[in-house]
């Protein structure tokens, strides 16, 4: 059915629009149409007239520069016109894909009705800051006009098009009546409340329903939370579909005197805080884990709470039978750490090897102590422990297959307070986002919760001996990190202060901290730059995690004036 077509009939008087929340995978087309075909099925068998699907669904997102690729962009457009073809009786589809034309690549909206591509819109508004890299690779679209659809204009508004005015504007004066938003839109901290906000923003201008659809899933560092919503025109909540897991939900439209209301639709409740955050970084581990392909997760559990925690958060992605701990004790180990790593894998139910780095460390002093002679001890020392440690856990997954999860938070990553080719050593890092206060909290509410689709055991996963414990790397005698750091209520504060808000150094002493102790700081967050370029990627909770959002060069002398 052409949108003209669509158009020539009787204005109705009720509509059905099914809003799937789904986890897509990037380049995966069979997979994307797969579940793009078991949706529509079920929004078929509820008699639904329209099923809508998230911004670029077909192709995953976001595809970065893979969208360059011209035999990506070619079968996008290919498996799109061929999945129109061949849709057959039943709801038309509303899908985003990346979308050739020309010499011109957009990110686009189709709808699929009636065996053809009945309606095409481009993306006009490409987010170029943060995490989004667009306008690299996408062509903006223009103003768009409403798509017709069997008697209704339909506004189609793509993700960053709702956040300033211009698009929904056009499209009211254009004659539209719904907005139905097809969004990739990332979770952090402030997401969803900053996302409801502009969307009652466009309400309230335009006096038209919105519905909002976001996918869920892990890609690379950014995760992605659904918590798909519906507004009506008078800015009511109608609906409100569940974050961290695919939902297809059934909305039910009747059109009176002021136009078209969302009469029908489940409401679920959201997460929110620390929850929301344990529950991104347990889908961003597993769907890291399970789209590569890996069988399980292999990581050192030292007895401390990062390991701890990362421990936990892998149960709770994976299953305990696809988590394999390796305590890696040396003569700084203590008896306290031993217990505690044994009680934490008892707790989660998870294999725990022990595998003494004495001999590898032992070897590797022997071999350097012709050229070390004279030298005293030092940092070198501490880190050939740290590297053996690296070098076990990388053998035990090549060995195996096991991907080695990383347990380095976001404080110690800010002032390279870890070892490169030792406890960097990864191929992935869920707390890497997570200053270590916030490390503290999330594992305090796990032990109070088991997160939505958690396979981990209920009550107290990680021992509260470990959560009360003074922090220390046991690299030398009677270490503990405070030796190095300022105590973390302090050095998180700063941190944030320097990371998230790009505080001045003065405005961070006038917070009452000690001028020394904050130029110190500053000093050490960049000269870890070069660690942090090569560390894990890892799941991105903040607005200003390391590597999308926070760019600054290695080579770097700029230092405020005092």
């Amino acid at each position: 059915m052409s949108s003209t077509a669509s158009e020539a009939q009787a204005e109705p008087t009720s509509l059905k629009i099914a809003l799937a929340q789904l986890n897509p995978t990037v380049g995966d087309l069979d997979g994307n149409e797969k579940k793009l075909l078991d949706a529509r099925a079920i929004a078929a068998a509820e008699g639904v007239d329209l099923v809508v699907f998230p911004e670029l669904f077909l192709t995953g997102y976001p595809p970065e520069d893979l969208v360059l690729k011209p035999a990506f962009h070619a079968a996008a457009r290919a498996r799109a016109e061929a999945l129109a073809a061949r849709l057959g009786p039943g709801p038309a589809v509303l899908v985003g894909t990346v979308w050739p034309e020309g010499d011109a690549i957009y990110n686009a909206v189709l709808l699929l009705d009636g065996g053809t591509v009945a309606a095409v819109r481009h993306k006009v508004d490409l987010p170029n800051y943060g995490v989004f890299d667009e306008k690299r690779v996408f062509r903006p679209g223009s103003l768009p006009s409403p798509i017709g659809f069997r008697g209704v204009r339909l506004g189609v508004p793509i993700c960053e098009d709702i956040w300033n005015d211009e698009v929904t504007e056009c499209l009211t004066e254009c004659g539209a009546e719904i907005l139905l938003v097809p969004n990739g839109s990332p979770f952090d901290w402030k997401k969803p409340d900053v996302r409801m906000n502009i969307a009652v923003a466009r309400v309230t201008e335009s006096g038209l329903p919105l519905a909002y659809v976001n996918q869920i899933g892990g890609q690379d560092e950014l995760v992605f939370d659904g918590a798909s919503f519906v507004l009506n025109s008078d800015r009511s909540l109608a609906c409100q579909l569940p974050a961290w897991e695919e939902h297809v939900a059934i909305t039910e439209w009747t059109r009176g005197p002021d136009g078209w209301t969302c009469a029908q639709a489940p409401v679920h409740t959201e997460s929110e805080g620390d929850g929301a955050a344990y529950q991104a970084c347990v889908l961003g581990l597993r769907d890291y884990v399970n789209k590569n392909g890996f069988p399980g997760v292999v990581l050192g559990l030292s007895g401390g709470i990062d390991s701890a925690l990362v421990a936990a958060m892998s149960v709770d992605a994976l299953g305990a039978d696809r988590v394999h701990a390796i305590m890696m004790p040396y003569r700084y180990t203590s008896d306290q750490s031993i217990a505690d790593a044994k009680a934490c894998a008892e707790a989660l139910g998870i294999r725990l090897d022990t595998v003494p780095i004495a001999p590898a460390v032992d070897g590797f002093t022997a071999a350097l102590e012709g050229m070390f002679r004279n030298h005293a001890a030092d940092l070198t020392e501490e880190n050939i422990q740290s590297r053996a440690r690296g070098v076990i856990v990388m053998a035990i997954s090549n060995k195996f297959g096991a991907m080695v999860v990383t347990t380095g938070n976001k404080s110690e990553m800010s002032v390279g307070y870890a070892t490169l080719y030792g406890d960097m050593n990864g191929g992935f890092n869920p707390v890497k986002d997570l200053y270590k206060l916030e490390v503290y909290r999330l594992s305090r509410w796990r032990n109070a919760h088991v997160p939505k689709g958690g396979f981990g055991p209920a009550g107290e996963a990680i021992p509260e001996s470990i959560i009360t414990r003074v922090p220390t790397a046991e690299l030398r005698e009677n270490q503990t990190d405070q030796d190095s750091l300022p105590p973390y209520d302090v050095l998180d504060d700063i941190l944030v202060s320097l990371v998230e808000h790009e505080l001045p150094v003065a405005g961070v002493i006038a917070r009452g901290h000690d001028p020394d102790v904050v130029r110190k700081v500053e000093r050490l967050l960049y000269l870890a730059e070069y660690k942090r370029r090569q560390a894990a990627p890892g799941v991105k909770i903040s607005s200003r995690n390391f590597g999308r959002d926070r760019r600054y060069p290695i080579t770097n002398r700029f230092r405020e004036e005092r």
